[in-house]
């Protein structure tokens, strides 16, 4: 094979990473703009169903929970201060209860805007990814295979645990019935929570704060950095031969966003 054919897996994170990134952002907002928005607005807006959103994969699941360790990995790039503000209102509002640790987990209400959100969600990729439906029944197979794959090394060696946006997010909830559309917007989502947790051990190994990666521009060291992101992220893929490599990153480029 030539090198382009025989794709190795840290190359390929490299390169799937954008694609993955635009696939879910094209589906977050078709989803907002086909009725999500208007669903927030019933339940108060994002003030109420902001972080219900984002974490909705884990708290729409039955006795879902997100420790306080867990959403800070996600939150990683936010203030924690206006964060931890943030979740009070959806306390306030009723969406979400906080336990004493600190942990999160979805009111009735809160579940109810959750049910109300995966329907949006699933009218919206349906109509979003139409006329591709061979493209997204690929990648949701060879997806699912990437993050079991992702979910076993973590546990083999002991990462992704506290302080693991991917542990606080992994696996996706994914209820029978879930239409394609759905399952691949979600895997997406739950595959770039990997990649970050990747991107974050390699800044703070290069000596990096959450707020000094922010603020490091194009040059040297930003280049090792993402360098050292690919290695890391890269494992998962060994579950793919060189040719499902290129398939999804051909997928992944034809699909509209």
């Amino acid at each position: 094979m030539n090198d382009i054919v025989d794709l190795a897996s840290h190359r390929f994170a490299g390169f799937v990473a954008p694609a993955v990134d635009r696939a879910f952002v094209a589906g977050m907002r078709a989803g907002r703009d086909g009725g999500g928005a208007a669903a927030s607005q019933r339940y108060g807006g994002p003030a109420a169903t902001g972080f219900l959103v984002e974490l909705r994969t884990r708290l729409a699941a039955p006795g879902g929970t997100v420790d306080e360790a867990g959403f800070a990995a996600v939150t990683r790039y936010r203030d924690p201060a206006e964060c931890r503000r943030g979740m009070d209102r959806h306390v306030a509002h009723g969406m979400v209860h906080r336990r004493p640790d600190g942990a999160v987990t979805a009111t009735e209400r809160g579940l109810a805007f959750l049910d109300e959100l995966w329907l949006v969600q699933a009218a919206a990729t349906e109509t979003l990814w139409a006329e591709h439906p061979d493209r997204v029944l690929r990648l949701v197979e060879a997806l699912g295979r990437v993050l079991g794959y992702a979910l076993l090394l973590a546990e083999e060696d002991g990462d992704g645990g506290a302080g693991s946006a991917f542990a606080a997010m992994a696996p996706p909830h994914e209820p029978d019935g879930t239409p394609p559309g759905v399952l691949l917007l979600n895997r997406l989502g739950t595959l770039r929570h990997h990649r970050a947790d990747a991107h974050a051990a390699a800044w703070a190994a290069a000596g990096h704060t959450a707020t000094s990666i922010v603020m490091l521009g194009a040059g040297p060291q930003r280049l090792a950095i993402e360098l050292e992101t690919n290695r890391r992220s890269a494992a998962p893929y060994l579950v793919l031969t060189a040719e499902e490599r290129l398939a999804m990153l051909a997928d992944l480029a034809a699909l509209p966003g």
